[in-house]
């Protein structure tokens, strides 16, 4: 057998070696490209929905009640946060929660409002301390005025939170309305600099007119 001949040989079975190897590498491939794209997207569904709806239902909230409530929060997980510690750290159930915390601009500053002021109240008005709270603006600031104020005086749970609300009320409406141009103190007058008298107007004369000597008129 001539050298041509063996050459041949040796590169026939070298392409048919590297075709045996090359199928293999290429069903691989083609099975990774498949399942990566799938696997990313599955991945990119543990967002904050996902997370939000999974702690929703492990406090009781139905499901078609976290779905709802889920997609339409602006920040699905402050919303779970909010439902789980008010029910975890009060009396308040989680269903009745959920529609506070779903309004609430600031979730998690509502639920140290209705926890703090719950644990002040002894627990006396668990539904009125959650609406007080989710009327409140400031409900952080709402919270420390009703447990400061019970803190050294004896008030009745409702009276305080109409007191602090009352006052909350005015904080925001005071803040929110711009200062008088000009103050005038009670018993004075107003100078005549910030307000002067209307002046009349002036009436033009007749010009005289000036008469010739000798005549008459």
């Amino acid at each position: 057998m001539s050298n041509k001949a063996v050459s041949r040989g040796k590169n026939k079975q070298a392409s048919s070696t590297s075709r045996i190897l090359t199928v293999p590498v290429l069903a691989i491939a083609g099975c990774l490209a498949t399942i990566l794209p799938n696997t990313a997207i599955a991945a990119s569904y543990n967002n904050d929905y996902s997370v939000c709806a999974g702690r929703l239902l492990k406090v009781g909230v139905t499901a078609e009640a976290a779905s709802l409530g889920c997609a339409a929060a602006l920040r699905p997980r402050d919303l779970a946060a909010c439902v789980v510690k008010i029910d975890k750290e009060t009396q308040i159930a989680a269903t009745d929660a959920l529609s506070t915390c779903g309004r609430a601009r600031r979730p998690e500053e509502l639920a140290t409002c209705v926890v703090g002021v719950s644990l002040s109240t002894k627990e006396e008005a668990n539904l009125a301390v959650l609406d007080y709270c989710g009327r409140s603006l400031l409900p952080v600031r709402f919270g420390q005025c009703v447990v400061g104020l019970r803190s050294q005086i004896d008030l009745p749970a409702t009276q305080a939170l109409d007191t602090c609300i009352s006052a909350d009320d005015s904080v925001i409406g005071a803040s929110s309305s711009s200062p008088p141009s000009s103050i005038i103190p009670a018993g004075s007058s107003p100078s005549l600099e910030t307000t002067p008298f209307p002046t009349q107007p002036s009436v033009p004369t007749q010009p005289v007119i000036p008469t010739q000597p000798g005549t008459t008129n």
